[in-house]
C-alpha cells in the first residue's frame, strides 16, 4: 500500500505507466518462457476447446442454480466461486470504470472494447491455458510425479517452476515472479487510490489533492489490515459480496443508459450528415 501510494501520487502518466510497463514485461517474459519451454501444442488444443465449450455452455449455464447437496457438490462450488466471482467483479466495477475512462480519454468504442476487454482476455487465456496445459503435461507424463497435484493452489506454478529447471534458475524465476505479482497488486491498489481519491476530491490534482491521496491511501490500508485481521481472505469475500449487491442493480440502470446514449449519439451524427 505504501508503493501504491507514492505510485498514485505520481500520477497516471507516471508511477502509475512505469509500473504498468514493468508489470507488461515481467507477463510477456513469463508467458514467452512457457511458450517455448511448456506445453504449449496441449495448451492450444486446450484453447480451442475451452473457447468452444464455453460459447456453447455459457447461456445455459448463466441461468442455472445447483442445488447445494453437501460438501462437493455443484451448489456447492457455484455459491462459493461463481457467485462470489461475479460479485467482485460488479463490486470492483465503479472504480475499475472510472480508471479506465481516465485512461482512454480521446479513444473510440472500438479502441476501448479492443484495449480494455478483448486483449486482457485473450492473455487471461493464454496464461491459463499455457501455465495449466503444462502443469497437466508434466504430470501426465509422469515427469512431476503428482507434486504440483498434491500443492496448494498458490504453492502449484513455483512447483511447476522447481520440475522444469534447475534449482538455481528455479529460485530466480520465483523472485521475478513474486516481483510480478508485487506489481500486479500495487497496480490494481494505486488506482482504487487514485479513483477514490478522484471522487471524493472534486477532481483536484494539486498539492491538496496530493493531500487527499495519502489520506485515502492510509484509510484503505486501514480497511485491509482490519478485514485481514478479523477474518482474512472470508471477511473480505463477504465484504465484497454485500458492497456488489446494490450496485448490480445501479449496473443494469447504466446498461439500459449506455444502450440509449449510443443511440442517440448515432442520431445525432446522422442530423449532421
Amino acid at each position: 500500500m505504501i508503493c501504491s501510494t507514492l505510485s498514485a501520487l505520481s500520477g497516471v502518466g507516471k508511477g502509475i505507466k512505469w509500473l504498468s510497463n514493468l508489470n507488461m514485461v515481467l507477463s510477456f517474459g513469463l508467458l514467452t518462457f512457457f511458450i517455448i519451454f511448456g506445453a504449449t501444442a496441449l495448451a492450444m488444443q486446450i484453447l480451442g476447446k475451452g473457447l468452444i465449450n464455453y460459447v456453447m455452455h455459457l447461456p445455459a449455464l448463466t441461468f442455472t442454480v445447483f442445488p447445494a447437496d453437501g460438501p462437493g457438490s455443484p451448489g456447492e462450488w457455484q455459491g462459493w466461486w461463481s457467485i462470489f466471482y461475479w460479485a467482485w467483479w460488479i463490486a470492483f466495477a465503479p472504480f475499475v470504470s472510472i480508471f479506465l475512462a481516465r485512461i482512454s480519454k480521446n479513444r473510440t468504442i472500438r479502441e476501448f472494447v479492443i484495449g480494455a476487454i478483448l486483449a486482457p482476455s485473450l492473455m487471461c487465456f493464454l496464461w491459463f491455458t499455457l501455465l495449466g496445459g503444462t502443469a497437466i503435461d508434466l504430470e501426465l507424463s509422469g515427469v512431476a510425479e503428482g507434486k504440483i497435484y498434491a500443492k496448494s493452489l498458490t504453492a502449484q506454478l513455483y512447483e511447476v517452476i522447481n520440475i522444469m529447471l534447475s534449482q538455481g534458475l528455479a529460485t530466480v524465476m520465483s523472485v521475478l515472479i513474486v516481483i510480478l505479482l508485487l506489481t500486479y497488486l500495487v497496480t490494481s491498489a494505486d488506482s482504487a487510490v487514485l479513483v477514490v481519491n478522484t471522487i471524493n476530491a472534486g477532481g483536484e490534482a494539486g498539492a491538496k489533492g496530493k493531500a487527499h491521496i495519502i489520506i485515502w491511501g492510509l484509510i484503505l490500508t486501514a480497511v485491509i489490515a482490519s478485514l485481514l485481521i478479523a477474518g482474512g481472505l472470508n471477511a473480505i469475500q463477504a465484504a465484497m459480496i454485500v458492497g456488489a449487491v446494490p450496485f448490480s442493480f445501479m449496473m443494469v440502470l447504466m446498461g439500459i443508459a449506455l444502450i440509449k446514449a449510443l443511440y442517440r449519439d448515432g442520431l445525432r451524427k446522422k442530423g449532421d450528415q
